[in-house]
């Protein structure tokens, strides 16, 4: 009940302030008249009684802010956002609070969104997709001390809660998969190299090289964005080099990455064999069904919901991390059941 407090109703309703706040307690010890007189003045203002005696009495909003540092269009076209937007909602509901959707395309977009989500009494607390280098949106709401979480690692994570998923695992696990069916010459297309999430997914390709004692060529390592545009064109830079798999950083990029190859006159798995990660719904279906990395989006969206509640009800210090394990799922893609290893979750 943003912008309406108890000296507010108290003035409408012609009532001292401790009335106002023994009616929205419910306590018994009120005239009938004045109980009455204090209600109406709630009711005109637009709100239900029992949720804004609920407000006044806790002096929160019972709303939440997912802000998006992505271009809306950006945010329509790639479907691990409406998933894990879905996720959040839904939690939100459960929760009885209610969701506000903020998206940043531009700085002029930055400066009017800290502004209307840092003011004091509009939000209750702040979910934060992590952005890229050189965002210092994060840092600015924790210096406004607005009850804050960020989805994905934080690049700077002195004094931030924040929830993410083991990027650099999961990446281990896919690329260590290609290698273990006998792939060689096994490439990447990565996230963008100023995002947390391509970095660490970078990681962990680079890791099983490492573990396993491969020398990197550095032309089997091409960077994309997380768009189905970005994974074809960045397999089409990839192609000259010769790869027999590829490890693509999103299921969305994956999707890209074996059009270009199909194009190309090639065929999935047989000359060239394609992991993911994200396991969006369409990864099921696509032809052939794509081996990926699973995160669990919409139960990510959901725990994300949970820990914010408890920061907003228990402080916000000291600060909490939460990584939430990754999952490989074998389908067709890889070419695992063509080696005798049929498909399953590992």
């Amino acid at each position: 009940m943003p912008g309406l407090t108890l000296e507010d109703i108290a003035g409408q309703a012609g009532v001292s302030r401790s009335t106002v706040s023994r009616v929205v307690n419910q306590d018994p010890n009120v005239r009938d008249e004045v109980r009455k007189r204090v209600l109406e003045v709630v009711r005109q203002a637009g709100y239900h009684p029992h949720v804004a005696a609920r407000t006044l009495a806790s002096q929160r909003s019972r709303m939440l802010g997912l802000v998006l540092p992505r271009s809306v269009s950006s945010f329509f076209t790639d479907p691990y956002f409406p998933h894990l937007t879905q996720g959040i909602a839904q939690s939100c509901n459960q929760s009885d609070y209610t969701l506000g959707l903020f998206l940043i395309g531009t700085e002029e977009d930055e400066e009017r969104t800290f502004w209307r989500v840092s003011r004091r009494g509009f939000l209750d607390g702040i979910l934060m997709q992590s952005g890229q280098v050189g965002d210092d949106l994060i840092e600015r709401l924790v210096a406004a001390k607005v009850p804050l979480l960020v989805i994905g690692r934080p690049f700077h994570q002195v004094g931030i809660s924040f929830i993410d998923v083991d990027n650099t695992e999961g990446a281990y696990k896919a690329t260590s998969h290609l290698m273990r069916l006998g792939h060689q010459r096994v490439a990447t297309i990565t996230g963008p190299a100023n995002s947390t999430a391509g970095i660490d997914r970078k990681a962990g390709y680079l890791k099983a090289h490492s573990e396993r004692g491969r020398e990197l060529d550095p032309s089997l390592i091409v960077e994309g964005d997380f768009t189905e545009a970005g994974g074809y064109n960045a397999m089409q830079r990839l192609l000259p080099a010769s790869p027999d798999a590829v490890f693509a950083a999103s299921d969305t990029m994956a999707f890209g990455a074996m059009r270009a190859v199909r194009e190309a006159g090639l065929r999935i798995p047989e000359n060239v064999a394609i992991v993911g990660f994200d396991d969006l719904p369409p990864a099921a279906v696509s032809h052939p069904r794509l081996t990926t990395i699973r995160q669990p989006v919409q139960q990510f969206g959901a725990a994300a919901v949970d820990l914010l509640i408890d920061l907003i009800e228990n402080g916000m210090k000291p600060a909490r991390r939460v990584v939430m394990v990754t999952e490989l799922i074998i389908r067709d893609s890889c070419g695992a059941s063509r080696r005798g290893q049929p498909g399953a979750r590992r």
